[in-house]
């Protein structure tokens, strides 16, 4: 071929490259748009995402148990949490290494400028479901390392970061409108526990209740949708067995419902020491001076110490869950084991393992009921044969109250069982644990965990945009700014009665030196020192301003702990000058006339149980 020809057939070729290039960029933009602005495409999309998503947490759920076996010598079928057979030696060893590989990990993460990572519910609280993908790959990762050194935890918090992670970073591509994207994360974590637990019903309601907050219709399909095509994928790639097996019906008394009711009140107990014990790990570690980096492997050492006598603590608790409902112990081994679980769940956590009470917290309720019908028996032995429904609402409750997520919890034991008067039993113990815990202690492990860390987020609603609304959006530029050495009676001519309410003084410096009422200001007892006296020596409340970075809930917060109508703007603490004013009516409308039109866009027309818009007029 000639020279010339060839060149020309480069051209042609290089030409339609570029075209096809141009044509796929094309179509690329048309699906972001068409996405963006079309329910049945997000549905869709949220149900080809769940089925990735699926298919993930079954490849994870595998190398840990590959770990597993490998760290512990485990034979056939057995499970880390039955405790059977385990390798003394390998208890002894592995949580301190596993933990001290985490703790070199974070510490070189720390090194190369890795952040704090946020979870969905923070996610959803303030960044309006924007998540990294990276920092969630990084939990995961770490989750898996701590789950398969021992850690008394489960991977649920890997999996649900890691569906909700991948799910928000495509939202960002396809630039979701901040409903859709909280919704999307909202999808991600349901897929996950769907797949996780094989139940799509508490693998939605867990997105419902714990990641989005609320129940909308809007929410209600992709959802769904979502943790249906995770289930099915898992279903397709293992076989499909519930996280735990019910054999027969289980009979129950009236009676009984009056005792699942004294259940639900000591799972709230339960529970509430459950949470604070993570925090008194933590103290303790923190006064001990531990480094951060060693700390994963001095929990790992304290861990190995429980586990030599209580191997069932290691791990989730799902083999164990399995072998308890099958094999009944005495009442003292199973308070010993109780009370030796949850110290090894509050270590895991409070030292630095990676991982969620979802599963630990099963397994203590389910201890706790095995407990519970052990010491009822004992007064009423016709009970005994309802074992099996005490341990499954000791489960529910316990679960629901830490997790906060109770109807999650009363979905998952149907979806198990199958038994419709048992789960009614869960729902009167759940029912119970969850009011005792939000009406005393107020909040659910996600919650408590960002208490601990100043965070005021009491759940997944959306407090993002209060961020947005800040004093500088809100406040006037034309304050009545006097100098301090002015004189009261100079002053009154400036500002005759009924002119303006309030000044603000600032020293030698130009630095705010306090307000005045004017009011005061003009009273007749001050007219014999009207000539002498100078304005900053009656100013008040130097300390007491807004600075323009501060949202409108601070100050709201501000005006109402002051019990003034306006407050001065301050560049800066050290600067002190006077940019602003802002007065608390103003800010009350605008926060209200916000939150309404922030309501109004996140819940559509009408919400999931309502009977639809009000009628106008």
């Amino acid at each position: 071929m000639k020279p010339e020809a060839r060149s020309l057939r480069s051209r042609s070729a290089l030409s339609q490259l570029t075209e096809l290039a141009r044509l796929l960029r094309l179509a690329t933009a048309t699906i972001k748009r068409d996405l963006r602005s079309s329910d049945v495409g997000q549905i869709l999309a949220c149900a080809i995402i769940g089925a990735l998503t699926g298919g993930i947490v079954d490849f994870l759920r595998r190398i840990v148990e590959l770990l597993h076996k490998t760290n512990f010598h485990l034979r056939g079928n057995l499970m880390l949490s039955m405790g059977i057979d385990i390798d003394r030696l390998s208890i002894a060893i592995v949580p301190a290494a596993g933990g001290l590989l985490l703790g070199l990990l974070a510490m070189a993460a720390r090194r190369y400028g890795a952040g704090d990572i946020v979870d969905p519910v923070e996610a959803n609280a303030l960044y309006g479901g924007r998540m990294s993908l990276r920092d969630s790959i990084r939990l995961t990762t770490a989750t898996v390392i701590s789950n398969g050194a021992g850690a008394s935890l489960g991977m649920e918090a890997g999996y649900s970061q890691l569906g909700a992670g991948l799910y928000s970073r495509i939202g960002q591509y396809l630039r979701l409108r901040r409903t859709d994207q909280r919704m999307f994360v909202t999808a991600g974590a349901a897929a996950a526990i769907a797949a996780a637990f094989n139940a799509p019903l508490a693998g939605a309601f867990y997105g419902f209740e714990l990641i989005l907050g609320n129940y909308t219709i809007n929410a209600l399909a992709p959802v769904a949708v979502a943790a249906v095509s995770a289930t099915l994928v898992q279903r397709a790639l293992a076989p499909p067995e519930p996280w735990f097996a019910v054999v027969g019906h289980v009979h129950l008394d009236t009676q009984s419902y009056l005792l699942f009711g004294l259940m639900g009140i000591l799972a709230a107990a339960l529970a509430i020491a459950a949470m604070t014990s993570v925090t008194w790990s933590e103290r303790l570690l923190r006064q001990a001076k531990v480094p951060d980096w060693m700390r994963p492997a001095i929990g790992g050492l304290v861990l190995s110490g429980i586990a030599l006598y209580f191997p069932q603590v290691l791990g989730s608790g799902h083999g164990a869950i399995q072998y308890h409902f099958e094999i009944g112990w005495a009442l003292v081994p199973l308070l010993a084991l109780l009370a030796a679980k949850l110290i090894a769940a509050a270590v895991s956590v409070g030292s630095g393992f990676r991982g969620g009470l979802f599963s630990s917290s099963l397994f203590l309720g389910c201890l706790f009921g095995a407990a519970f019908a052990a010491a009822v028996t004992l007064l009423m032995p016709e009970l005994a044969r309802e074992r099996t429904a005490f341990m499954l609402v000791g489960m529910g409750s316990v679960a629901a109250a830490i997790v906060g997520a109770p109807l999650t919890m009363v979905f998952l034991v149907l979806e198990a069982t199958g038994d419709f008067p048992v789960t009614v039993g869960v729902v009167v113990g759940v029912v119970v644990a969850s009011t005792i815990v939000r009406l005393t202690f107020g909040f659910s492990f996600s919650t408590w965990r960002f208490h601990q860390r100043g965070l005021g987020i009491r759940g997944a609603h959306d407090i993002g945009w209060i961020t947005d609304l800040t004093v500088n959006r809100l406040m006037r530029s034309d304050p009545k700014v006097v100098a301090g050495d002015m004189s009261v009676d100079m002053l009154r001519r400036r500002y005759p009665p009924g002119s303006v309410k309030r000044v603000y003084v600032t020293d030698g410096d130009g630095k705010y030196a306090g307000s005045l009422d004017m009011a005061k200001v003009h009273d007749p007892a001050l007219d014999n020192e009207a000539r002498t006296a100078t304005v900053e020596a009656l100013a008040t409340a130097p300390d007491i301003f807004l600075l323009p970075g501060e949202n409108v809930r601070a100050a709201l917060t501000r005006f109402e702990q002051n019990e003034t109508e306006s407050l001065p703007v301050l560049s800066s603490r050290s600067e002190r000058e006077i940019v602003g004013y802002m007065t608390e009516a103003y800010g009350l409308r605008r926060f209200t006339q916000e939150l309404e039109r922030r309501r109004s866009a996140e819940l559509g027309e009408r919400d999931l149980f309502s009977i639809g818009p009000l009628p106008k007029g």
